[in-house]
């Protein structure tokens, strides 16, 4: 790929990923709203107006806040429709308001000092990978909020690898299906997608560490589980009250601390409680648990219901009441049927000059429902690193590496 391309990508990618992530697109699991927030119809209108500025056709921002726009194939390519996706929203768990990015130019390889959050510091230690990119340009947060390169940066490379091809008519591309989806980081993005604006392939940009490929994911569920207790005058409450509350903290601490996100990595699967709040009458516990194998997380399930029925035993006129939701399955049940469409993402990569790197994502894409919704979509880096904290980052050379592959991937579909 010449230097004129590359330029673009990246000058186009830091451009874009820089103005979008000034924009507040927290989702907010506790919304009754589709989107959950405002300031994603913010970044969709602007989003809109950009793409038809890029030539793209049926742009379209639709009632639930969806992105879509089609980019006809080049004459001479026959590959099938493929998508490109990433969302909107930023996690709800850091702020994701007056993002103030730094920019670190010729990183020395030492701790970053993070100005807004007075003598924090991001150290080597707590994220390694900073030491791969020494002489790099990088992007952080300052230290009050997140980044949001989770996945602002996915929409940003997306967007150049579109300016790319409004500039260089001989990069050759099929008919492509753009989609820019609300609500990912609360489970929601693919709700009410249509289906009629996906292609037959798809790729989600929403990975990590410049390179990743990822064909697998956890399967996963959410648990509510309420607890109903009886209140009675602490004064006159001896072997009368039922403190749904304490019971809940009981609970959450009878759960396997080892089996927890602080404990496991690779393919260990865990239990994360999410939020915990009540009273002496009622209290919730949110949790959701993962891993790689069904027979693991049905395990899990198991023993959460046999707890409660020991603890409803214990605390006699206790009720404990579990919703379960499945929330998505491991996308590698589906791509292991269609081998093509992760090893053309392996060969883009590779193309880019950028290290293959595959490993299970420890975590869930839009791509992991679209699989189950007939499209093969594997996950592509977009090289974010310390994502949903306030020492998110990303170096600038990952914008441009992901635009390439975008690019070539195209190229390579185009081989069918």
């Amino acid at each position: 790929m010449n230097k004129k391309i590359t330029a673009l990508l990246r000058e186009q990618a830091t451009k874009r990923f820089l103005e979008y992530v000034r924009i507040d697109t927290q989702s907010d699991p506790e919304s009754k709203m589709s989107p959950s927030s405002e300031g994603q119809w913010v970044l969709g209108r602007i989003l809109r107006e950009e793409l038809i500025e890029l030539g793209l056709e049926d742009v379209e921002l639709d009632a639930h806040c969806y992105v879509y726009a089609t980019l006809p194939g080049r004459a001479g390519c026959v590959g099938p429709p493929i998508t490109f996706c990433a969302h909107l929203d930023t996690s709800s768990s850091e702020s994701g308001a007056n993002v103030r990015p730094v920019i670190i130019r010729n990183y020395d390889g030492g701790d970053i000092r993070l100005p807004g959050s007075g003598k924090k510091h991001l150290t080597t230690a707590e994220s390694r990978e900073l030491l791969q990119f020494v002489g790099e340009t990088l992007i952080f947060s300052d230290g009050r909020t997140l980044l949001g390169a989770d996945d602002k940066a996915g929409i940003a490379e997306i967007m150049a690898a579109l300016a790319a091809f409004k500039a260089f008519s001989e990069l050759p591309h099929p008919e492509l299906k753009i989609v820019f989806t609300p609500d990912e980081e609360i489970g929601a993005g693919t709700d009410f997608i249509q289906m009629n604006r996906v292609g037959k392939y798809g790729y989600t940009m929403d990975g990590g560490m410049m390179g990743e490929i990822e064909a697998e994911c956890f399967d996963a569920w959410g648990m509510d589980l309420l607890f109903k207790g009886r209140n009675i005058h602490p004064g006159y409450a001896k072997d009368q009250m039922i403190n749904a509350a304490s019971i809940a903290a009981r609970f959450v601490a009878a759960l396997p601390e080892w089996e927890t996100p602080e404990h496991t990595e690779g393919r260990a699967g865990f239990y994360h409680v999410t939020r915990i709040e009540g009273a002496e009458n009622s209290a919730m516990v949110k949790l959701i648990i993962r891993d790689f194998d069904k027979s693991a997380n049905q395990r899990r399930m198991d023993y959460l219901k046999n707890l409660a029925q020991l603890f409803e035993r214990r605390y006699g006129g206790l009720e404990i009441n579990i919703n379960a939701k499945d929330q998505y399955k491991n996308m590698n049940e589906v791509l292991h049927r269609h081998p093509e469409a992760v090893d053309k993402a392996r060969r883009a990569i590779a193309l880019a000059d950028v290290a293959v790197r595959e490993n299970p994502i420890r975590g869930g894409t839009d791509g992991a429902r679209l699989c189950f919704m007939g499209v093969p979509t594997p996950n592509i880096f977009a090289g974010a690193m310390r994502v949903h904290s306030k020492t998110e980052w990303i170096p600038e050379v990952a914008l441009e590496k992901a635009s390439e592959v975008v690019v070539r991937l195209c190229a390579l579909w185009c081989e069918v």
